[in-house]
């Protein structure tokens, strides 16, 4: 009987220890996850009010934050929340979680919510998101990016910017500059999709994180362009 309850306790522990392993994403990430998928889908489904080809072909990275609500970034300690996945010799990395949190651009926002895509144009740009957390502007320049899918970038500030910048809200898309902002990993969500133990850099710099289902439309949504 004691060897049978041994057993049994030892098979447990390695269950738990597995499902802890594999990760574990709650619906409020889960919710995350589909409506930054949709964002991509809605915005890649409108040619004149999509991200250029020329643009979304180099960029290293794409950061979508779903759903920002109207004041969210007034209000002292409040953020956006959405996804970041960067590009390896034509493929996805699997994606993993970030946080916008409030700056000077909080009054440029309008309608009651609005979604926020971030476009990673180099390496240089890539590695700065990797650290604790990044001032955009200040500790990587951003700017507004073009519009509409054969538009190319016009202005100096968007030739040379590490990070292109876009809003849509109330169904308008236009480049935005999020000059202020405090982007950084979302350290526990991302640790609940792959387990504890996997840091955003793992993740992010090679594709052989495989991302768990949970992450499925936010991969579909990405290669689907």
């Amino acid at each position: 009987m004691r060897q049978l309850l041994s057993a049994s306790l030892a098979f447990s522990t390695v269950i738990l220890v597995g499902a802890n392993l594999s990760g574990a994403v709650d619906s409020k990430e889960a919710e995350r996850i589909d409506k930054a998928a949709a964002v991509l889908k809605e915005i890649h489904a409108h040619s004149d009010k999509d991200v250029p080809d020329s643009l979304w072909s180099k960029a290293a990275c794409v950061v979508v934050v779903p759903s920002v609500k109207k004041g969210a970034f007034i209000i002292g300690g409040e953020y956006g929340r959405g996804l970041m996945s960067c590009r390896h010799s034509g493929t996805w990395s699997g994606p993993v979680f970030m946080q916008l949190e409030k700056g000077s651009f909080g009054l440029q926002i309008g309608g009651e919510e609005t979604d926020l895509l971030l476009l990673v144009m180099n390496e240089r740009g890539m590695q700065k998101l990797l650290g604790d957390k990044v001032t955009l502007g200040a500790e990587a320049s951003v700017a507004g990016g073009p519009v509409g899918r054969n538009a190319q970038a016009e202005t100096d500030a968007q030739l040379h910017a590490e990070i292109l910048s876009y809003s849509r809200s109330e169904g308008a898309f236009a480049g935005l500059d999020l000059s202020g902002g405090v982007l950084k990993p979302d350290v526990d969500a991302t640790h609940n999709l792959y387990g504890k133990g996997v840091t955003a850099k793992t993740v992010l710099m090679t594709t052989t994180v495989k991302p768990p289902a949970a992450a499925d439309p936010f991969m579909n949504a990405l290669n689907a362009r």
